[in-house]
């Protein structure tokens, strides 16, 4: 999810209030703050876009209305359906169901931190690994709404999973309340895989996303601190999963972005999926339910910019509701909504 720059037609100018505004909240929030694969198991479409590509839309992901450039894979072979294939990945799907702590991490890594979300239903998220991002500030994206720390909007549900509850509601001046959990001050990690299995809302305006900023977002600002964006998906879009990386001269609509779409015309809404990203020295490669669908290293950055994925990065977790990106609600959009996540899982080689 783009910290910033929504749509690619937002002045730099215009931005530049937000950043700052973004930056102080993050900075704040420290303190306020696998079973089987699903329907995309068998394998679906994997699209990528180089920064500027034509296609290419606004904030963390292409926008609507085209394909984006470019579909070549930098690894991984050919699957049985053509699909991009990682030859790690059966080692990974025959461990992905023991990577909960005390059994065994997918082939090559080890366990590093993780929330399994267990405990009773209603309770909190575990103060010692999440705090809350609070407000109704749009966050840069013209989003519609108020995020809370309250347990109306998450909470785990006693069967193993957290639950964010969207629900529309008038609240603080907005119209729609939901949450956005974040790592800050509590965990980050330079290098890793990072992983989350959950099944995401459905309906036009609902923008679930999980992912990763720099840590040093306070000091030097977004977007020289990165953004990788690991699971994103906008509601008009239901089958479609964006992964992209954000950084000085390729971020919003610019950014390295790639798609992976579930076969069959399947929705994520209607089942778990698993979204990866594996973080190594100059490279991240992406994954949806062990497909690999997206690498990028510093050559796929643009002119003399830089690569900025070479420092501790901070996770983020919200449904967003709203904004240029995803649209707004209509008459079509179901409310209340709900993202469960069973797990999230980081990892060290």
């Amino acid at each position: 999810m783009s910290q910033l720059m929504s749509q690619t037609t937002r002045t730099r100018g215009a931005a530049l209030a937000a950043l700052v505004a973004a930056a102080s909240s993050l900075a704040a929030g420290c303190g306020s703050s696998a079973s089987a694969p699903g329907a995309g198991g068998s394998g679906g479409t994997a699209v990528i876009a180089d920064a500027g590509a034509g296609g290419a839309g606004g904030g963390a992901r292409p926008g609507a209305g085209g394909s984006a450039g470019g579909a070549g894979l930098g690894t991984g072979g050919a699957s049985s359906d053509g699909g991009p294939r990682d030859a790690g990945a059966a080692d990974r799907r025959a461990t992905a169901d023991l990577g909960a702590p005390g059994g065994d991490a997918p082939a090559g890594w080890r366990l590093t931190w993780s929330d399994e979300f267990d405990g009773p239903a209603g309770g909190a998220p575990d103060p010692a690994k999440w705090g809350y991002d609070v407000g109704g500030t749009g966050w840069g994206n013209n989003e519609l709404e108020f995020y809370t720390a309250r347990r109306e909007n998450s909470a785990l549900d006693g069967a193993g999973n957290l639950v964010i509850h969207v629900l529309r509601e008038a609240y603080m001046g907005r119209n729609y309340t939901s949450a956005r959990m974040i790592t800050n001050g509590k965990f980050q990690q330079m290098y890793g895989r990072f992983e989350i299995r959950a099944k995401i809302p459905g309906g036009q305006g609902l923008w679930p996303a999980f992912w990763a900023l720099g840590a040093d977002i306070a000091q030097v600002s977004w977007p020289t601190c990165g953004e990788i964006d690991i699971m994103e998906n906008v509601g008009r879009e239901p089958g479609i999963n964006h992964g992209t990386l954000h950084g000085p001269g390729y971020s919003g609509g610019a950014g390295l972005s790639g798609q992976y779409t579930l076969p069959g015309g399947a929705a994520y809404s209607a089942d778990f999926h698993t979204f990866a990203i594996e973080w190594e020295q100059n490279v991240v490669r992406f994954y949806v339910d062990e497909h690999l669908y997206e690498t990028r290293t510093p050559a796929d950055v643009p002119g003399t910019n830089r690569w900025v994925y070479d420092h501790p990065f901070f996770l983020l977790l919200n449904v967003a509701v709203g904004g240029p990106f995803p649209g707004n609600p209509d008459g079509t959009t179901v409310l209340p909504q709900t993202l469960t996540v069973d797990y999230v899982r980081v990892y060290a080689r």
